[in-house]
């Protein structure tokens, strides 16, 4: 089936990068609507970020374009912002993103149409597929939902609703949550992962000098990446066949030349041997494992990492390994260190969630995931990490059969890939379904 024209629901990196390489093939027409236009291209990422939150990929692989490893290299070298080895902040990578919107939308002219709007609900049928708008609606004969992550969900023990704004954050990238802190006011982080090192920075960079405590189970923070270090090379030359098996292959690596390389050498085949992992198997690795793999794969540039170890090193900062039991509608944390039975309770003018984007559509008040899962159109994953979808990236509705009219593509479909929440990935996944849906993946033999 010729398609002719194709909406994005979603214009932060998956949906605008979609948008980009439809245009690339001149072969649809497309429709791309962002309800926040400050994100559209960069999405929360790398429109909320400040320029002390840098990339923790090097530039030479961040290229938006994988046929193109050297393209955001160029656009660097260009504006004198660095080179391949630079860690650049990720405020700059959002104005590359906009710059190949920019230049999309001026190629494809007509072809490309931007929208402001929210989508409350998709309706497909035998010929064309409805999006419904707040304030109207468009025909397409696919739709391609690119909506990010969801945001942090409350911890449990926390009644967010019987909190302040002042005492709680409950997402820290929906605003200035820094607003009206004192300079030496105690703050408490729950999660010590990748946005929990976000917001110690913001801290530090407004002049906090209060103590801040980052709580999580085993109080884990993530490593840095060594200057120079390449992949190690697995002693076994067939990729392990199964995630247990992958686990003994990155830890004998590990033994010849360090877990960095280990894990990096693990990128080609990840998204292979989390497809080809029963149901059961994924859930004992998100249960036993997840918190090793997020720290040792998704690392901080060396930039970062010194900065997080100054606080560390001064007593500023502190990861604690523990368990949340409550919080109080007075703002005060009580939690039980890991192995103790004794609860503590640090003091805390603020707190922050900073446990990191959710997939569980079951818990989100998105009007148009509701309405997807009331319908029967869409149904969370197995593990609840996002949206069920297929091979095809086609929506799994609840009777198990795939909506041929409705794709997903980005984090929300991590429950089928793992690996598709960062640029290497993701960039990825929008050049293949743009690739599949003008049917350019039959010259390069793909889907043979």
């Amino acid at each position: 089936m010729r398609l002719e024209h194709v909406v994005i629901v979603g214009g932060g990196f998956s949906g605008s990068l979609l948008a980009i390489n439809l245009v690339r093939h001149d072969a649809v027409r497309v429709t791309l609507i962002e309800r926040v236009p400050e994100r559209l291209a960069r999405g929360v990422a790398y429109s909320a970020a400040g320029q002390c939150h840098l990339l923790n990929v090097r530039a030479a692989n961040m290229s938006a374009l994988p046929d193109d490893p050297q393209h955001f290299v160029r656009w660097l070298t260009a504006r004198d912002l660095g080179d391949g080895g630079s860690f650049v902040a990720r405020a700059v990578y959002g104005r590359y993103l906009g710059d190949l919107l920019d230049d999309a939308r001026e190629t494809a002219g007509a072809r490309l149409a931007i929208r402001t709007g929210d989508v409350v609900a998709v309706r497909p049928g035998p010929s064309a597929v409805t999006i419904k708008l707040a304030g109207g609606s468009i025909d397409a004969d696919r739709v391609v939902l690119a909506l990010g992550n969801l945001p942090p969900h409350a911890p449990p023990g926390i009644d967010a609703a019987a909190l302040s704004q002042e005492q709680y954050v409950a997402d820290p990238w929906s605003g200035d949550w820094t607003t009206g802190l004192a300079a030496d006011a105690p703050v408490v982080l729950l999660g010590t992962g990748l946005t929990a090192i976000d917001v110690a920075l913001t801290l530090d960079q407004t002049g906090h000098r209060g103590p801040i405590v980052a709580l999580s189970r085993r109080g884990l923070s993530p490593r840095a990446h060594a200057d120079g270090q390449p992949p190690a090379h697995p002693r076994d030359e067939k990729p392990a066949r199964a995630l247990s098996a992958m686990v003994r292959a990155v830890r004998n690596t590990a033994a010849d030349g360090g877990w960095r390389g280990a894990v990096d050498g693990l990128r080609p085949v990840t998204q292979l041997l989390w497809s080809g992992a029963d149901a059961a198997t994924r859930a004992r690795f998100l249960r036993h494992l997840r918190p090793w793999w997020d720290v040792h794969r998704h690392r901080l540039s060396p930039q970062v990492a010194g900065r997080i170890a100054t606080m560390v090193d001064r007593g500023q900062l502190r990861f604690a390994a523990g368990k949340l039991v409550a919080i109080d509608p007075e703002g005060t944390v009580a939690w039980r260190a890991r192995g103790i039975d004794r609860i503590d309770r640090p003091p805390a003018s603020r707190i922050v969630n900073c446990t990191g984007p959710q997939g569980d559509l079951l818990r989100s008040n998105e009007p148009l995931l509701r309405d997807l899962v009331a319908r029967g159109l869409a149904r969370p994953d197995p593990l609840r990490l996002g949206l069920d979808v297929d091979a095809a990236t086609q929506l799994i509705g609840r009777d198990g059969t795939a909506q041929p009219r409705i794709h997903a593509i980005g984090p929300m479909t991590r429950g089928a890939w793992w690996e598709v929440v960062a640029v290497p990935d993701l960039r990825v996944q929008a050049w293949r379904l743009a690739r599949a849906l003008t049917n350019a993946h039959w010259v390069g033999g793909e889907g043979l």
